[in-house]
């Protein structure tokens, strides 16, 4: 029934999203600049805003919008099949100095978070509990032949050239089977270098951040005495004296509880004391297929760990393209991915398969979708989509059916 209840939703959601629409468009900073009195726009009570000269902001300075909102339901976790809507909000602010290099700027926003939702633990939203926040400051440019980025919200994996070209509704599929990639660093230097000829190498190493230390204060433990008891009685010796009688016979003994303290630990980059991520990758890339490997160690989340990625796409002169990934660790465990993209109708298909995490047996750790994209204009695009994963701890596997709408301005 619950499924049902989902199919019903879907036309109901795309009936009333399709009329929306949206236009991208590329607004700079120097689109506001006031040149002359005569272009001042008048507030309310008739004062002119305050002039501003032509070289007041970078003419580079550039801002870009971005929106999904996230309609459907997940017939188990947390909503137990509820349909739910959800949204998040994206602000990139970018600007050059040299015409070269760069400086970006991220502010998202929005509700969908995985924690209160079944459907937000399956898609790629940002959740900031309905405020803004400030996700990362980087700054790229040139160097000897080199691309460097550096920065807050940097990964290590920022400037990898990749393979694959899948188009992934889900965020388990958006891996492409090699989530290890990039680590847990969450601030990080990057560089690659472009060889020309299709090879590519890029690396980095990053800090895992503000991550919790804890401090715990030993617990201890005292018997409770007859003295203790007389002592917290008042104008009631009978009442008392039962009272010494029952400690005296059980023996009652309190527990302190342990005191917790946590605190920030330094960010860490280079030291054997610092929890840090270090990446390689090696790519090329020719006019039809794509091939990319990557090495991480990562010690970053506090869980030292070492992983081989492959990753693999084929490009041919056709409506489609065929993507995987493989990925192992030093534990023996491994995960992999396929997944086909293709051209339908005003739209794209896509239809993948995912292990759901690294494991020695792959048994019930699968999972599936499909999902159809279009765009409705320039600035907006509608994506129903539906997954089923595999549930070894239930009795049945997950089946979800989701609805985006994507505007970008």
């Amino acid at each position: 029934m619950k499924l049902f209840k989902s199919l019903l939703v879907a036309p109901a959601t795309l009936g009333l999203l399709a009329p929306l629409s949206a236009t991208a468009n590329e607004i700079t900073i120097s689109d506001f600049n006031i040149n002359s009195p005569q272009d001042q726009l008048l507030i309310s009570g008739g004062e002119g805003l305050v002039e501003t000269s032509a070289d007041s902001f970078s003419s580079t300075t550039s801002a870009s919008f971005g929106s999904t909102f996230y309609v459907g339901s997940v017939d188990a976790g947390v909503n137990d099949g509820a349909t739910t809507f959800s949204y998040d909000f994206a602000l990139d602010l970018n600007t050059s100095f040299t015409g070269e290099d760069s400086l970006d700027v991220a502010i998202i926003g929005g509700n969908a978070m995985g924690a209160l939702s079944a459907v937000d633990a399956y898609m790629d939203g940002d959740g900031t509990g309905d405020v803004l926040t400030l996700d990362g400051v980087a700054y790229t440019f040139p160097l000897g032949g080199f691309t460097v980025t550096a920065g807050d919200g940097v990964g290590v994996d920022d400037l990898n050239t990749g393979a694959c070209a899948y188009s992934a509704f889900t965020d388990l599929l958006g891996d492409c089977g090699t989530s290890a990639i990039g680590g847990q660093a969450d601030s990080a230097v990057a560089m690659s270098y472009d060889f020309g000829n299709g090879f590519t190498i890029a690396g980095g190493i990053g800090g895992g951040g503000q991550t919790a230390a804890t401090t715990t204060q030993t617990a201890t433990t005292s018997k409770i005495t007859a003295a203790m008891i007389i002592a917290t009685v008042k104008d009631g010796a009978a009442g008392a004296g039962a009272l010494v009688e029952v400690a005296e016979n059980t023996g009652i003994t309190p527990t302190i509880a342990a005191d917790t303290v946590t605190a920030a630990a330094p960010l860490g980059l280079v030291s054997d004391q610092d929890a840090s991520t270090l990446g390689l990758e090696v790519a090329y890339t020719a006019d039809s297929y794509g091939l990319a490997f990557a090495y991480t160690d990562d010690d970053a989340g506090g869980i030292e760990g070492t992983y081989y990625s492959f990753q693999a796409a084929f490009t041919p002169d056709a409506p489609y393209s065929i993507s995987a990934g493989m990925e192992f660790d030093d534990a023996d465990a491994s995960s992999y991915f396929v997944g086909v993209t293709s051209e339908v109708g005003a739209g794209s298909l896509s239809v993948g398969m995912s292990t759901q995490s690294r494991a020695a047996d792959h048994a019930d750790n699968l999972q599936y979708e499909v999902a159809y994209s279009y765009d409705v204009n320039d600035g907006m695009t509608i994506t129903p989509g539906a997954f089923i994963s595999e549930n070894a701890g239930a009795t049945e596997d997950e089946f979800g059916f989701v609805v985006t709408t994507s505007f970008s301005f």
